[in-house]
């Protein structure tokens, strides 16, 4: 399936369960979500969002530069806000960190490692919270308990059975695929599995994780509720959304309705969360209406100098 055809069959998946759970709900639960959003909550949301948004920056800085490609703090924070609002704004759910990978490649020479960087970074936090989510919903009551076992058996052959395949692919010659391999296992030694580096990148996502399922807590209010958000926030890393909308409240609504509180609450509690989300990451817009302010400024003076280097070559008298 060629990048247009994979970007519009996610775009149409996500709106496709959103006309689904609005043909069998009715449009009232979004609206519910909506008013079930106060000023503490969103004010409770954006303080989360910004810890969670310094730690995922940290996360990437470390990866970065474990692969070689030097990243500011500061600099990693702008550029994952601009991220985050843009995951939030488009459709996809990942233009904001393919444009964050390219932007940092760019300013620093090697685009290739700068989309690894991104990459690798967002991988290690799906995987920690992954776990975080298999091991909560073990441990607590949820519709998927029972099953949970099974998963968790399947979940670790698998990723035993990834690293044999990767330890046994020829990472030896000039073929192309010996050269994945080895820039892959480089870049998992070096920015993932380093000294430095893997209590970093384990920290933040944990912290991250806890963060996300907080923003929830938020949206929904019973504690009890915590393995319904770690179901309902797995669901948003399936590819088939409209700006993190679609599957997210799909899974909301079943896992609720199993739950016993019913499908109507749990597409409110997902709206709320994802509205809350969205103001929690405005800051983004600042970010990226400061860098357009920055462009333009350097356009004009690019301008004023062609112009004023001109004038001087005009001869006088």
């Amino acid at each position: 399936m060629s990048g247009r055809a994979w970007t519009w069959a996610r775009l149409l998946g996500g709106a496709a369960i959103l006309a689904l759970l609005v043909r069998r709900l009715g449009t009232g639960p979004f609206l519910d979500g909506v008013r079930l959003i106060s000023v503490w909550s969103l004010l409770a949301a954006t303080s989360i969002t910004a810890l969670t948004t310094v730690c995922s920056a940290w996360r990437w800085q470390t990866v970065a530069r474990g692969l070689g490609v030097g990243l500011t703090l500061g600099t990693a924070i702008a550029a994952c806000y601009r991220s985050q609002f843009l995951n939030s704004a488009l459709p996809g759910g990942v233009v904001g960190d393919v444009h964050r990978g390219v932007r940092h490649g760019l300013d620093e020479g090697q685009v290739g490692r700068g989309l690894r960087a991104v990459g690798w970074e967002r991988a290690a936090g799906h995987v920690v919270f992954a776990v975080l989510a298999g091991i909560a919903l073990l441990l607590l009551d949820s519709p998927v308990r029972p099953a949970m076992p099974w998963v968790g058996a399947t979940a670790v052959a698998g990723a035993l059975g990834g690293a044999l395949v990767l330890r046994a692919l020829p990472r030896l010659g000039p073929s192309r695929r010996a050269r994945v391999v080895r820039a892959a296992r480089a870049d998992i030694r070096d920015g993932l599995l380093a000294r430095r580096a893997w209590p970093v990148v384990t920290v933040t996502s944990v912290v991250v994780a806890v963060g996300h399922g907080s923003v929830f807590l938020v949206a929904a209010s019973p504690a009890r509720l915590w393995p319904l958000a770690m179901l309902v926030l797995l669901a948003m890393v399936v590819p088939l959304n409209v700006g993190g909308w679609g599957p997210r409240e799909g899974v909301a609504a079943w896992a609720f309705a199993a739950a016993g509180l019913g499908a109507a609450q749990g597409v409110a509690t997902a709206t709320a969360y994802g509205v809350m989300g969205l103001v929690a990451t405005l800051p983004g817009a600042l970010v990226l209406a400061r860098d357009r302010i920055r462009r333009n400024g350097a356009r004009r003076r690019s301008g004023a100098g062609t112009d004023l280097s001109g004038a001087a070559d005009v001869p006088v008298g």
